[in-house]
């Protein structure tokens, strides 16, 4: 008999890189990776989240505990303890960290240009403030070619309201070398700024990196 799998658009969403989005039976579900006959994946996640008191509880368990549940095979509860475990060690390392604090134009910069300025094609990421300008998160949300990429509204605003944002900073490359805004840019960065303030997440700024050096598009917004 063929064991039930996750739905392959879990899977997909998975692979695809929306796994902040699954909640935790469907993330269970993934690593979990099949049922039993008759139960699909995410079935047994949610057993075995119930049983546990949910993923705090869950945490406790040794991968024997896991496998006392039926379905559960001591691989799958290995895997499932190996996965809270990495989940732990990256808690506990992002907590022993000094948090990176962008609170200038060059301190953005300085973050930006090793991780951009090489790049032969356009990307735009997002970074996610605290209220004191401690980096939350760092996100690309934009890939484009030589010339461009295109970004909405909602691609700056989803992420930031996930990541519960303060403020926003923008950033983006050009390969061209000149780091001069386009009128795309100011346009693109006006409009974000709108939108923002609406939500009341500020954007600080949107900044552009380039081989030839960098510039601030609030700056030059307010400028024009």
């Amino acid at each position: 008999m063929q064991l039930a799998t996750p739905p392959l658009d879990l899977r997909e969403r998975a692979i695809e890189g929306d796994l902040e989005r699954l909640s935790a039976t469907e993330l269970l579900a993934v690593v979990l990776g099949t049922g039993t006959p008759g139960h699909s994946a995410l079935d047994l996640a949610q057993r075995l989240l119930d049983r546990a008191g949910g993923v705090d509880g869950l945490a406790r368990f040794t991968p024997h505990g896991i496998s006392q549940l039926r379905g559960v095979g001591l691989v799958k509860a290995t895997r499932v303890a190996a996965a809270l475990e990495l989940g732990r060690r990256a808690a506990v390392s992002a907590l022993s960290e000094r948090p990176t604090v962008l609170s200038s134009f060059d301190a953005v910069v300085a973050w930006a240009r090793p991780r951009l300025v090489g790049l032969d094609h356009e990307e735009v990421w997002l970074l996610c403030m605290d209220g004191r300008h401690a980096l939350k998160s760092a996100r690309r949300i934009a890939r484009g070619g030589q010339h461009g990429c295109a970004l909405t509204t909602r691609d700056v605003l989803g992420p930031a309201l996930r990541d519960a944002a303060s403020a926003i900073v923008l950033i983006h490359n050009h390969p061209s070398g000149d780091p001069t805004p386009s009128l795309e840019d100011l346009c693109m960065t006006r409009a974000i700024a709108s939108a923002c303030s609406v939500v009341g997440i500020p954007l600080l700024d949107h900044v552009v990196v380039a081989r030839g050096g960098a510039s601030s598009l609030v700056d030059a917004s307010e400028e024009r």
